[in-house]
């Protein structure tokens, strides 16, 4: 199986004609800074910029989502020129309900120190679900879980840390769930814990830290059923010493299966890169040929919120970033994703780094690194070229 095809053509008459249906796709549009940007269409003349920018992106995101499964995500790169904008033309194009995050995403930790007043250093990527009731998106990352925050370990060497068995949410009270109100029996010197009363037991009934009547967050069979993963101990409290249970929550739950942890709406550059890496991954490979490359751990981490065989699509696809992430992401987990990149043969200007090493297109660089991909790390590259008819 090939991990990347490039197509190069007018976006919009590109998904046009395209016949694969994606699971993921993520665009990291012209952001409308004030420059003229390619994809004028027959729209806008004589509108403001605004209205000539959503004008041009309205129909490449109907397209889009024309492609994108009933279980799909959409992640759209965007800075604060048009980020108003486009999550109001999101709305349109996806429905509002269908809104997952916007997400602020730190790829300039050192900040734009040109700008008048604050030194920007964040943009954003907005997300939406094809259908949010339906969408396989899972907003967690294996990457985030600390194992240090797991300070414990069994005889067989398996890391845990112990969680309050009672729910530390006062939402959740005798009144909103009374029947995860029920007394359980402890032993603190064994560390036993039943649903039933046993010999050295002690009554214990979930409360609060101020001694208020809680709920447990397991019911009596699932305590029960899972007995070996709870541990009664004694504790001090403000009341003093009390005796109350505890989860084992263990760092591999599922044996060597990774735990994962809920992603943040903030992306810090340590996390994901920054522009600067960004810049460096692409001079590794081509040269300094692109002004404003996304990190390839940017598009890793959204990877990551999808299956492992899932079809991903970049309409808007740059330097290529999103192409060569998801073959770094295929090498490193045995996945089987696929990535179809499309790229405009815009010229890249006269003099510019690019023109100077012979790549006389934009579509030129996205398929040099595409190929280079192919070269370093595997998966081959599929390119077609796709004529307006």
């Amino acid at each position: 199986m090939v991990w990347n095809e490039f197509i190069e053509g007018d976006n919009l008459e590109v998904l046009s004609r395209l016949d694969d249906v994606v699971d993921l796709i993520y665009i990291d549009p012209p952001y409308n800074t004030g420059n003229d940007f390619a994809y004028r269409d027959d729209h806008g003349v004589g509108r403001n910029r605004h209205r000539d920018w959503t004008d041009m992106m309205r129909p490449r995101l109907v397209a889009g989502r024309d492609r994108l499964k009933d279980t799909g995500v959409l992640f759209v790169s965007i800075d604060d020129n048009e980020a108003a904008h486009l999550r109001l033309l999101l709305d349109e194009v996806f429905g509002e309900r269908n809104f997952i995050a916007q997400i602020v995403v730190n790829l300039n930790p050192k900040g734009r120190q040109l700008g008048r007043h604050f030194a920007t250093s964040h943009e954003y990527l907005l997300v939406y679900a094809r259908d949010a009731g339906r969408t396989v998106l899972d907003a967690s990352s294996s990457r985030t879980v600390d194992e240090s925050d797991f300070p414990l370990t069994d005889n067989e060497g398996r890391r845990y840390r112990h969680l309050p068995l009672r729910n530390t949410n006062k939402k959740f009270n005798p009144v909103t769930s009374r029947t995860l109100h029920f007394p359980v029996w402890g032993d603190p010197a064994t560390g036993r814990v039943s649903s039933e009363t046993f010999e050295g037991a002690q009554q214990i009934e979930p409360v609060f830290g101020d001694g208020r009547p809680a709920v447990w967050r397991w019911s009596r069979p699932k305590i029960d059923a899972q007995a070996g993963d709870l541990v009664c101990r004694e504790i001090v409290g403000r009341g003093g010493r009390r005796t109350d249970v505890f989860q084992k929550d263990w760092l591999h739950p599922d044996g060597p299966t990774l735990r994962r942890k809920k992603l943040k709406t903030i992306w810090l550059a340590e996390e994901v890169g920054s522009t600067d890496t960004a810049v460096q991954e692409l001079k590794d490979l081509l040269g300094h040929v692109f002004e404003s490359p996304k990190p390839t751990g940017l598009i890793l981490r959204i990877l990551e919120t999808m299956p492992s065989d899932a079809v991903v699509l970049d309409f808007f696809a740059g330097s290529g970033t999103t192409g060569h992430a998801v073959a770094l992401a295929n090498a490193e987990d045995g996945g089987t994703r696929r990535c179809i990149s499309i790229n405009s043969a815009e010229p890249t200007r006269p003099g510019s780094n690019a023109d100077l090493a012979g790549l006389r297109t934009v579509s030129a660089i996205t398929e040099a690194r595409l190929r280079e991909v192919a070269t370093s790390i595997g998966g081959g590259l599929q390119v077609t070229r796709m004529m307006a008819p």
